[in-house]
């Protein structure tokens, strides 16, 4: 019998199986585990996830096979078994306030969520094993050799898994447990025993979990139970712990009286030490109003002024650069790799990449539009003005007029992409943002603007070859930056968009996308950017949250990288011809930039990097226009 008109077909006339029977079981078996029959499954090329009361599954491949099946019926019923067992506003009221440990606290409640389906259905624990083995393999975990390339919320999370269903790690994953296997149970082993009887009770195991991460050394990002935990406030919360304790101690020791015994022997010190002092003390304050005197500012003594020699005023510091590297794209990855991941990016976003065509589109007209060029006029030499010849024949005393054509300024510009490439932009987020960043290269390279795409992150997770040279050498304190920067060029500004097209695929790589220090990845765009040619110099920051080191910041104060992120806009923003804009995706970062604007959704990506470089482009038009006019005022008078 013939296909149907219309129907999918493989190589030899076989009809492809209709996917639709299983994804109406797929989705029907999820609505049923949740328990919420208004739930919306959705089958996409997307990246699988849960929005609202919508959750999207990928896909499924013309020739589907058994493997497949089992890896997206484990999505969906991991999916389900988070809605039915989990409750928000209980792991809002237990979850720790340390960066460290919210992870680790994140991965285990969907571990126990998981196992509580796979505790009860033998079906659902095989889907949930095909799921996670997948999960591993496309991480690249097989391959890892260090425990600074295994996150240890993935490893506590296996062993949660282990002894609450009594299956072992995945393969994929074996090696990654390894590593931390040893140092958990000897911490924590009969913490994690006591996990067993609380299964099935959320409130009960968080309780039962944060004396797990007590054993684990991490009391001190655990914070408060029974509140609200907001990430923005937390964090500030943290940064300021130190300062807080600080003060406290101040207080406390201000609130202590003396006893009649000291004062007494203070008095009597006091007394003997006037006399003595007295004339030393007067010439010491002699010599420091002559100091204060030099050092203020007097009519002869001009202040120090923007781009003076001054020396910046920061704490910041390195522990070594020995370790860190700038890397070209192409040299992190081999040619098929890479046009393997850049073929993923474009399936990825295949529907995405019309809108943000269009709006690309719309930039170029407004960036082909201010290319109409503009004639100034009445000028002693140039192009004879033809307009203006009758003024010859009435007038033969008067001079010929002439006229020149003027260049579009926006032609001398180039844009820096500087794009966050830590791991928390995994996902939409970083696929979304590689695929603007392709568009708009494209877009501002056909209207004569350079650009350069840039990304930053890290080589290791909590520190790197630099945290083990701070370890060789004793530990000295207040180290500095402990980990080991990877900052990445995808396009160079004099790369055509053509070759570096398939560079932006690297960010699709698993294992790529680490920490995130935004200060020193500021600095070094900068830097490039200032020793380009053209005139306009713009660099626009992406990412989607503050600058995360753990390492760095576990023996550094809470506040350490944010702060020195603050100077180096400071220093930017007031001192510098680099226009500095910032988009922050889900994150405030208004409060770090003058110029900035926060997106809620990545999707929302697009307009905005188009937005703000249009208004950019449009400000130069009506400051030209405005000089333009004002010449011609001047030549009227």
């Amino acid at each position: 019998m013939a296909p149907r008109p219309g129907s999918n077909s493989v190589p030899g006339n076989k009809p492809a199986p209709d996917p639709e029977p299983f994804k109406q079981s797929v989705a029907g078996c999820m609505r049923a585990i949740s328990g919420d029959p208004e739930l919306e499954v959705v089958f996409s090329g997307d990246r699988p996830g849960i929005s609202g009361k919508t959750a999207r599954l990928p896909d499924p491949s013309r020739k589907v096979n058994a493997r497949e099946i089992a890896i997206t019926r484990g999505l969906s019923d991991s999916m389900a078994l988070k809605l039915a067992c989990h409750d928000a506003k209980v792991h809002a009221r237990h979850m720790p306030v340390g960066p460290d440990a919210r992870a680790i606290f994140e991965a285990v409640e969907q571990a126990r969520c998981e196992a509580v389906g796979a505790r009860r259905m033998e079906g659902v624990a095989s889907n949930l094993s095909a799921m996670l083995e997948d999960r591993y393999l496309k991480s690249a975990s097989p391959d890892i050799s260090s425990r600074e390339e295994a996150p240890l919320q993935d490893a506590l999370s296996l062993l949660v898994r282990e002894r609450l269903t009594g299956a072992p790690p995945p393969q994929a994953a074996a090696k990654l447990v390894d590593m931390w296997r040893d140092w958990i149970e000897q911490k924590a082993g009969a913490e994690l025993d006591g996990l067993i009887e609380t299964v099935d009770n959320q409130d009960t195991f968080a309780q039962s979990f944060r004396e797990v991460l007590k054993s684990l050394d991490m009391a001190d990002e655990l914070g408060g139970e029974d509140q609200e935990n907001d990430p923005e406030q937390n964090e500030d919360q943290g940064n300021n712990e130190e300062a807080e304790s600080g003060g406290e101690e101040d207080e406390d020791s201000g609130d202590q009286e003396a006893s009649p015994q000291e004062m007494e022997m203070s008095g009597e010190e006091q007394d003997s030490g006037e006399t003595e002092a007295s004339d030393a003390d007067m010439d010491n304050l002699a010599e420091e109003d002559m100091a204060d005197a030099a050092e203020e500012p007097g009519e002869s003594e001009r202040q120090e002024l923007p781009f003076s020699n001054k020396p910046p005023l920061s704490d910041y510091k390195v522990f070594t650069e020995q370790f860190d590297e700038t890397i070209r794209a192409e040299d992190l990855c081999d040619t098929a790799e890479l046009d393997r991941l850049r073929g993923f990016l474009d399936k990825q976003l295949t529907h995405l990449q019309g809108a943000v065509g269009r709006l690309a589109n719309r930039l170029q007209r407004k960036l082909m539009a201010q290319q109409n060029r503009s004639w100034n006029f009445d000028l002693e030499e140039g192009l004879l003005d033809t307009a203006r010849l009758t003024r010859a024949v009435t007038d033969p005393m008067s001079p010929l007029a002439f006229k020149q054509e003027s260049d579009t300024n926006f032609r001398d510009t180039v844009v820096t992409l500087l794009l966050d490439n830590s791991g928390s932009m995994r996902g939409r987020p970083i696929t979304v943002a590689a695929t603007c960043a392709d568009i708009l290269a494209r877009t501002l390279e056909r209207c004569g603007v350079k650009v350069e795409i840039l990304g930053f992150t890290t080589k290791a997770w909590k520190g790197g070859q630099s945290r083990e040279a701070w370890i060789g050498a004793g530990k000295p304190p207040s180290p500095g930056r402990l980990n080991d920067l990877r900052h990445i060029i995808y396009k160079s500004a004099d790369a055509p968009w053509r070759r570096a097209r398939r560079n932006l695929g690297l960010m699709m790589r698993e294992g790529l996308l680490k920490e995130n220090i935004d200060g020193e990845a500021l600095t070094w765009a900068h830097e490039r950017l200032l020793a380009r040619s053209e005139q306009r110099r713009i660099l626009m920051m992406i990412s989607d949250g503050a600058p995360v080191d753990d390492c760095t910041l576990s023996v550094n104060p809470g506040n350490y990288l944010e702060r020195h992120l603050r100077y180096v806009i400071e220093e930017i923003e007031s001192r510098s011809p680099v226009e500095l804009i910032a988009i922050g995706i889900g994150h405030d970062v208004t409060r770090y930039y003058r110029r900035a604007v926060t997106i809620v959704d990545a999707e929302e990506l697009a307009g905005a990097m188009t937005d703000q470089l249009a208004n950019l482009f449009d400000d130069q038009a009506q400051q030209a226009e405005s000089r333009r006019g004002r010449r011609r005022a001047g030549k009227g008078r």
